[in-house]
Parts: C-alpha cells; sequence; structure tokens
C-alpha cells in the first residue's frame, strides 16, 4: 500500500490528477516523489506537500485535510483510494473502474461524468454530484455514489445510467435534466427535484414538493425495487422493496418520460 500525508492543510488550492491506481501503480518510491502537483500557479513535486510511505501501489491512502486539492481519482480505471478526511473539487471525476472512500466531507463535482467504479462519502457532498460539466449534453453513465451525510444542488444533472444514493437531505434541482439513471433520496429534496428530466428514476422515502408538470400515475408495488435494494444493500444502503410507492410521471415541460417513485408506507 502506498500512503501519502498532507503536510498541512493548503490555502490555495492543489491540483494533484496524478494522485490515481493507474498513475502511481507501476512508479518507485522515488518516482512517486518527483511527480508533479500545482498550487495556483506554481508547479511542485509531491513530496513538497506530501509525505510519501511506499512504493506505487493499487492500494492508495491518503491522509489529511484533502478539501482544497482536486482531481484525486481523475479517469481512474482499477484500485482503490482511501481518504482519511476531507476531499476536494472533481473527486473521481470521469472514473470508469476501482473504488474511492472518504471518511470526511467531500467538495464539488463528486464523481463527475463518471462511467464505472464506486465512490462512497461517508460525511456530506457538494453540489453537482454525478452531474455534467457546464456546457457537456451527458453527466454520470455507470457506477456507483453513495453518500452518508448531505449533498448540495444539481445532484445527478443530466445523468444517463448509474445509480446515486443518499441518506441526508438533499438541495435544489435533484436530477436536473435526468436521461436516465437512478437517484435514491433516503431523506427527500428541497425545491424542483426532477426538472426537465427526460428519463430516468428517482426514487424518494420521504415527501417531495413536486413540480406541478408532474402527474400522479398510480400508486403500486415496483417489481424492480428488490434488484435494487439488494445492490445497495451491498453498499450498506436499505430501500424499502415490499411497500407500495406513489408514481408521479415526467416532466412535462420537456416533455418527458421519466418517473419520481415516493414511499407511501409498508
Amino acid at each position: 500500500m502506498l500512503t501519502l500525508t498532507l503536510r498541512e492543510p493548503t490555502v490555495v488550492p492543489l491540483e494533484a490528477e496524478c494522485l490515481s491506481p493507474d498513475v502511481l501503480a507501476p512508479l518507485t518510491h522515488a518516482e512517486v516523489r518527483a511527480l508533479p502537483v500545482m498550487r495556483g500557479k506554481r508547479q511542485l513535486r509531491l513530496d513538497d506537500v506530501f509525505d510519501v510511505d511506499g512504493v506505487g501501489s493499487d492500494d492508495v491512502e491518503l491522509r489529511g485535510d484533502l478539501g482544497r486539492v482536486k482531481w484525486v481519482g481523475r479517469a481512474m480505471t482499477r484500485g482503490r483510494v482511501r481518504i482519511l478526511g476531507n476531499a476536494g473539487m472533481h473527486l473521481g471525476a470521469y472514473m470508469t473502474g476501482g473504488s474511492i472512500e472518504v471518511t470526511g466531507n467531500a467538495s464539488d463535482w463528486v464523481g463527475g461524468e463518471m462511467a464505472g467504479g464506486t465512490i462512497r462519502v461517508r460525511g456530506n457532498a457538494g453540489g453537482q454530484l454525478g452531474s455534467a460539466y457546464r456546457g457537456s449534453m451527458s453527466g454520470m453513465s455507470g457506477g456507483s455514489i453513495v453518500v452518508d451525510g448531505a449533498a448540495g444542488i444539481e445532484l445527478g444533472m443530466r445523468m444517463k445510467r448509474g445509480l446515486i444514493a443518499v441518506r441526508g437531505p438533499v438541495r435544489d434541482f435533484a436530477g436536473l435534466q435526468m436521461k436516465g439513471g437512478t437517484i435514491v433520496l433516503m431523506s427527500g429534496a428541497e425545491l424542483r427535484t426532477g426538472a426537465w428530466m427526460q428519463r430516468g428514476t428517482i426514487i424518494s422515502l420521504k415527501p417531495l414538493r413536486l413540480l406541478p408538470t408532474f402527474a400522479f400515475a398510480c400508486e403500486y408495488r415496483p417489481s424492480f425495487l428488490p434488484l435494487y435494494a439488494k445492490h445497495l444493500a451491498a453498499l450498506g444502503v436499505e430501500l424499502p422493496a415490499d411497500g407500495t410507492y406513489r408514481r408521479f410521471a415526467g416532466d412535462a415541460a420537456v416533455p418527458g418520460k421519466g418517473e419520481l417513485l415516493v414511499w407511501h408506507g409498508g
């Protein structure tokens, strides 16, 4: 295992795209220490800001408050990254495989446009979780993101596939312009949930303030939910699959063929 310990929290954001198993695994101890990182507009060596213990590995552990360290796990395809502390923006962006775990909080754009793999945030996450970057037509297209705390605005914006599950409350515009995939809201969300969604499924275990462009369709027991419940159980999330859900179709403003499933009891 390769262990990197941040010497002190940085005030100026640090861009560290090299902190990925794909980059680190084949390197020697000296080569890891010499990897370039950017602090503001200054290029530094990795060992200028991190204490390095071990050689390159698919198993990477990062220690310290990385709340201003960006792009950790960018485009990773394999291995495991564990962050003992907070994580900065763009964590796991464009990743296609492997797993990332954060014991603290994470900033904005976690899993931006990811296509595979698993991200687990034990604390809170910022906005644009699994979303499309500005100007891009598609967001998350595969993989799973689980947040044990709360999450910010525009969660799952333009996502096409994959799964996002959040235990805590979520802010406005969850599922904005959603094109597919599944979002599970264990504690509900604020306003404009599913706005302009075209396809996909949003499941909420708490009542939602729905847009008027969503129409009540029926109350039923979705036959596919046991499959989701089984997958989520492996990630430590319990989803009730035996009770009834109220189904709302929309967003008619697009028009869209998405659905909101709101838990209605056992």
